[in-house]
């Protein structure tokens, strides 16, 4: 899986109504996690909220804003490439 796509058109729907909600709310940031936890060696991205392991640990401790900076990166990399 390339580190900025997700193989699945179905999750990547589900991720991008996530990220709208997350990212246009004015209340608290949900978690990108969907319970899909493998991680991609080769590119340290989870496959399913694509986010990075140091993301994934940190998200207890981040303010609204980081939590939201991480959303956008999960936007960028849930593009297809091309």
């Amino acid at each position: 899986m390339p580190p900025n796509a997700l193989t699945d058109a179905s999750a990547r729907q589900i991720l991008h109504a996530q990220a709208r909600r997350a990212l246009f709310s004015s209340g608290p940031v949900p978690s990108p996690c969907v319970s899909v936890c493998q991680m991609d060696p080769t590119h340290g991205i989870c496959a399913g909220c694509l986010r990075t392991l140091v993301e994934i640990a940190d998200w207890g401790k981040m303010d609204s804003q980081a939590r939201l900076a991480v959303w956008q990166r999960i936007v960028v990399r849930s593009q297809p490439e091309g």
